[in-house]
């Protein structure tokens, strides 16, 4: 049955089972991954069919709906994180890493591979460790008289850090993956990893980075994504802001702070511009 160790994290396991209800948690659901640790069958997302096998990782984002249906006795451990677990209700989780979680997360929701749900990996090795984490995590939900949070709060970071690091392999042929690899992509997955690091994202230090004339990586960027660098960047940023905005508690001024803005009149007239509303009339949408 499902357990809370942490408050609004939730962890369920299930073993040999050939039936699953519905998950209950969909509409306050932020993340989940579901581990089929042995079984076959069938899993239902958002009305698309796809099976499952031993080993099997597939990872969900706010409000997915997946039904398992099982063709044998199946074995499956899930972790969600609930949507208030990233907001400020809570002292219990004030000593966790919810930030650094929550832009883990964030890398996955932004993917343009998360769409496909079902994880695939880099190296055999990166499947066996985080194979090996969910597992760790299931043995201390087990343990319920003296679990050990130490061990779940690092095995929860690298987790999300080992989905993160293997999301852009997901159902990927070697053509697509070839174009990953290409500059242009390269350029793009640089800004994404240092979105918070705006002294790294200035024209002269992505030339420099790239081995490129400073004139020619915009030009260049432009001609590739029919967007400028600067654009693209900003662009990116307030995609983030609104994640921010639709998942978290954060001031205006946290978040300002946060994406390298100067204050939050700056972050609120750039959303402005580029948005066609405010932030607090975008908040306001979101209920």
């Amino acid at each position: 049955m499902p357990r809370t160790i942490i408050e609004n994290i939730v962890i369920a396991q299930y073993k040999d089972q050939t039936f699953f209800e519905f998950c209950k948690y969909t509409t306050i659901r932020f993340f989940e991954i579901l581990y089929f640790e042995k079984g076959t069958g069938t899993i239902k997302i958002n009305g698309k069919t796809v099976n499952y096998t031993p080993n099997s990782v597939f990872v969900f984002i706010p409000d997915d709906i997946y039904i398992v249906n099982a063709e044998s006795a199946t074995t499956t451990v899930a972790i969600k994180f609930l949507k208030s677990f990233f907001r400020k209700t809570s002292s219990q989780n004030s000593t966790l890493p919810v930030n650094d979680w929550f832009r883990k997360i964030e890398e996955i929701l932004n993917s343009e591979s998360h769409e496909l749900r079902e994880m695939q990996f880099e190296t055999d090795a990166d499947r066996s460790h985080l194979v090996s984490l969910i597992n760790m995590v299931a043995t201390e939900y087990l343990n319920k008289q003296s679990f050990d949070i130490f061990i779940i709060e690092n095995s929860l970071s690298v987790i999300l850090h080992l989905i993160a690091r293997n999301i852009q392999f997901i159902n990927t042929s070697d053509s697509v993956k070839e174009v990953k690899s290409s500059k242009i992509q390269q350029i793009i997955n640089y800004i994404h990893s240092n979105i918070y690091n705006s002294d790294v994202l200035s024209t002269k230090s992505l030339a420099e980075e790239f081995h490129m004339a400073d004139n020619y990586i915009s030009e260049y960027f432009k001609k590739h994504t029919d967007v400028s660098l600067k654009k693209y960047i900003i662009n990116y940023k307030l995609k983030l802001v609104e994640t921010r905005l639709k998942y978290t508690d954060l001031q205006y001024s946290e978040i300002a702070a946060e994406l390298g803005f100067t204050d939050s009149s700056h972050l609120n007239k750039t959303f402005q511009a580029y948005k066609g509303t405010s932030l607090s009339a975008f908040k306001a949408s979101l209920n």
